[in-house]
Order: structure tokens, then sequence, then C-alpha cells
């Protein structure tokens, strides 16, 4: 049974790192990550690098969030369903293994 890692980003700072941890996970093979993006963190959506997320963990983000940047779908890598609440956030903490936060 693979290992479950939650990544909670509601920072704009660390994107750079999040790709080292995901493709850290994935190489490991027996990690799962999923990733909720909140707050500042969903302007990461933006940066040119947000693509490389995109194969190495489930994710999604807090639709209040991102549109209060005034950001607008689509999103690489998220899908429709995908935009949620904080509850998902909740779910993430109850679900893995183990929770980051960035």
């Amino acid at each position: 049974m693979a290992k479950r890692l939650g990544i909670f980003v509601s920072s704009d700072q660390h994107l750079d790192k999040v790709i080292k941890l995901c493709a850290a996970a994935r190489s490991k093979g027996d990690v799962d990550v999923t990733i909720f993006f909140s707050h500042l963190g969903t302007k990461l959506t933006k940066d040119p690098r947000f693509g490389e997320l995109e194969g190495m963990a489930t994710m999604s983000l807090c639709s209040v969030g991102f549109e209060s940047h005034g950001l607008k779908p689509p999103v690489q890598g998220i899908a429709e369903s995908d935009f949620a609440t904080q509850a998902r956030n909740g779910e993430l903490i109850e679900d893995e293994d183990r929770y980051i936060v960035f």
C-alpha cells in the first residue's frame, strides 16, 4: 500500500520546493501526493513551472482564493471539479499519512 503525502500551499514563494518534493516522492515509487493550493498559493497556477506538477500529484485549489486574486480557469493539471472549498483541505488532513504546509 502506497504512503500518502498531503501538501498544503498557501504561499506563492515555494513552487520550486513543492516540485522537488513531488519529484522525490515520485522517485520513491510508493508515495501518492495530493496538493491543495489556497490563498496566495493559488497565484502559483500562473507560474510557467506550475505545469511540471501535472502527473506528479493529485491537485486541487480553493476556488474562493483563486477568484479573489483575479485568476481565471483553465489551469493546467486542475480539473473543473478540483476547484473546491476549504473542506477539501480538511479531507486532505484526515486522509494523508503525512501533511506538509508551505
